[in-house]
């Protein structure tokens, strides 16, 4: 379980605010959010290098930090394993040296942990260099092999795999699926939802120093509730609405009447559809949540097509908002006319 609930001012335009808790069942808290928002302050705060002006920090019922009975344990006493984006490996060091540098005991303890560790993470051979003569995904397993040694009881991820290609950053994020669920607790900072929601079964979403939503991934993702969720959780089409009825709304930006499978109330202000969650209209099916396409511009990708459209029967030029359809190429060869939007697929969103 942890508990953060701190406050921390970095300049005078932004103070880092934030608080969440975790449950008693552990597992992977991810905080996403935009650059600036404050997820690798928040990180430095638990780990103890940075100080809090104020709140307090509890680890499995350990107190870190309390402001209030001037609680300040020193990062070396806390338990708690920090991996840097650049993975601040000692560049004089051997991996060996890297590992063992901040294990505890006996010379001979040392070395049976770092053996155990280097065996795990596939890094035999590579014992004596240093880490400029390694790859990026052998000097993060090198990291996260330092990070383990000192056995500690809540390990801290910030974006790390903002260093790696493409190619390693996959192979590395499933590696990690398998080495969080041995773990029982840990936070990943990322600005990345597909990291978060491959990773996390949890997500704090961070905007300007404060977590505006907490909640289980897959529902987050289902129903990201406000405007700025749904657009840290990757949901390209958002447009203003017009309630119609309990179950209808008109979508200001596209010019199109949409029927909703969940009530409308009136905190309502917008819509969302998240780009693949477009369908073909099947043949018979009536006009409803029915798109007539004005293609604006086609974008290939290996796998994937990605089309840019506005709506061909919007009357005002404020209607044409151009919407974003991703598919698969497997999915139709040529592009349709017309398109549905499924009425469980729209997502009803407010303002804050």
């Amino acid at each position: 379980m942890i508990r953060v609930a701190l406050k921390k001012k970095l300049s005078a335009a932004f103070t880092l605010q934030t608080a969440f808790e975790t449950g008693d069942d552990g597992g992977t808290l991810g905080i996403l959010g935009k650059s600036g928002s404050g997820k690798s302050m928040t990180l430095k705060c638990i780990a103890g290098l940075e100080t809090p002006d104020e709140g307090i920090i509890v680890v499995n019922n350990r107190v870190l930090f309390d402001s209030a009975a001037k609680i300040n344990v020193p990062p070396q006493r806390r338990k708690v394993g920090y991996l840097f984006q650049n993975y601040a490996l000692f560049p004089r060091m051997t991996v060996f040296q890297n590992i063992t540098a901040p294990a505890s005991g006996s010379k001979a303890e040392k070395k049976e942990k770092a053996r155990a560790l280097i065996e795990r993470f596939s890094l035999s051979g590579l014992e004596n260099r240093l880490p400029h003569a390694i790859s990026g995904g052998q000097q993060q397993r090198c990291a996260l092999a330092r990070l383990l040694i000192t056995e500690p009881e809540l390990i801290l991820l910030d974006e790390p795999f903002s260093a790696l290609d493409a190619e390693l950053r996959e192979k590395m994020q499933t590696e990690f699926v398998g080495l969080l669920r041995s773990f029982p607790d840990a936070i990943l900072v990322t600005h990345s939802r597909d990291e978060a929601y491959k990773l996390c079964g949890e997500i704090a979403v961070m905007e300007n120093g404060r977590v505006i939503r907490h909640d289980k991934t897959a529902a987050l993702f289902a129903r990201p509730e406000t405007v700025s969720v749904a657009e840290i959780s990757g949901c390209k089409n958002i447009s203003p609405v017009k309630k119609l009825s309990e179950r209808a709304v008109y979508a200001l930006s596209w010019g199109l009447r949409l029927v909703t499978a969940c009530p409308v109330d009136d905190t309502v202000t917008h819509i969302g559809i998240r780009a693949h969650d477009f369908t073909l209209p099947e043949n018979g099916e009536n006009e409803t949540n029915v798109v007539r396409l004005n293609v604006r511009l086609e974008n290939d990708e290996p796998f994937e097509k990605m089309i840019l459209f506005s709506n061909a029967d919007a009357k005002d030029e404020s209607e044409q908002q151009e919407i974003w359809w991703k598919f698969s190429k497997y999915l139709c060869r040529a592009i349709p006319q017309r398109l549905r939007v499924p009425p469980e697929r729209i997502l009803l969103l407010r303002d804050r």
